[in-house]
């Protein structure tokens, strides 16, 4: 209490000088207009600079949440965007020759539509692709499966509500296959190198297979029916032996872009595979 006693003390004229400033300038501002009038202005202006001060500042520590905001409105907008672009391409999507053609020639089977929802196809690999169906829709092993180009490959695995599908991207796929209009057949056969393009071996010389020829599905198997298309021949080359030729095929789906896809319920499948494995019996016999 001393100390503040002394400090009033030793202060008191700065104090009383302070006090009668303040009171000279109340007296000035209250009762005289004009430097009244510019105390008032001086004094709104000090105030809109120190709001718009504070307003900055509250804006700047806002910042986080509006940007929390905006990128879940961001993400939001995405999704409508996707679902509305994948609707768009479904009504205006417009079937091409050789989805005609597929669809002609699996009239009278019964197709179980799914869509992919695993893709792994590189070069190199073995590649495989899921799809959205299995056992309770009534898929089984070594179920074919075609695209809107054609062959896609063949149902190897089933869980109940997804298949794993063996393509023809994959270096143990082995299709029979023909040129259409010839009576010659061959298997086709991926070399692990494009994902677009695959290969026919031994095919004789008087096959007579060009350029532009139709790879289809041969129909000597209880997988796929006759005439499905597999793609186009690309090259004609001599195989290894040079007695007779290679068929390099562009395949006609494209494997890194599969979406929609039909798995084919073969109504004879199971009796053709009990006569087969009969066959397997008496021979072992």
């Amino acid at each position: 209490m001393q100390n503040l006693l002394d400090f009033l003390r030793r202060y008191n004229y700065l104090f009383i000088f302070v006090v009668l400033e303040v009171v000279s300038f109340v007296l000035l501002f209250r009762f005289n207009s004009y430097q009244g009038s510019v105390w008032l202005s001086a004094a709104n202006g000090v105030t809109a600079h120190i709001n718009n001060l504070y307003k900055q500042g509250e804006d700047y520590f806002r910042l986080k949440t509006i940007n929390t905001q905006l990128t879940e409105e961001n993400i939001r907008l995405q999704q409508e965007n996707a679902i509305l672009s994948e609707a768009l391409l479904t009504v205006t999507h417009d079937s091409t020759y050789t989805e005609k053609r597929v669809s002609e020639q699996l009239t009278g089977y019964t197709l179980i539509p799914a869509k992919v929802v695993s893709n792994k196809v590189v070069r190199g690999a073995n590649n495989y692709i899921v799809i959205n169906r299995g056992t309770a829709e009534g898929i089984r092993p070594e179920m074919g499966v075609v695209g809107g180009g054609g062959v896609v490959g063949i149902v190897y695995l089933t869980s109940k509500h997804h298949s794993l599908i063996i393509p023809l991207t994959h270096v143990k796929s082995s299709i029979s296959c023909r040129v259409r209009g010839k009576n010659y057949f061959g298997y086709l056969q991926w070399d692990g190198r494009s994902t677009r393009k695959a290969h026919v071996d031994d095919v004789p010389r008087y096959a007579k297979a060009r350029r532009g020829s139709v790879i289809e599905t041969s129909g000597y198997s209880a997988v796929f029916p006759p005439g499905i298309f597999v793609g186009r021949v690309d090259k004609v080359v001599n195989s290894k032996d040079g007695q007779s030729y290679r068929l390099n095929v562009v395949l006609g789906n494209d494997f890194g872009n599969l979406r929609d896809v039909n798995v084919i319920a073969t109504p004879y499948k199971n009796e053709i595979d009990a006569l087969m494995f009969q066959a397997d019996s008496l021979s072992e016999r």
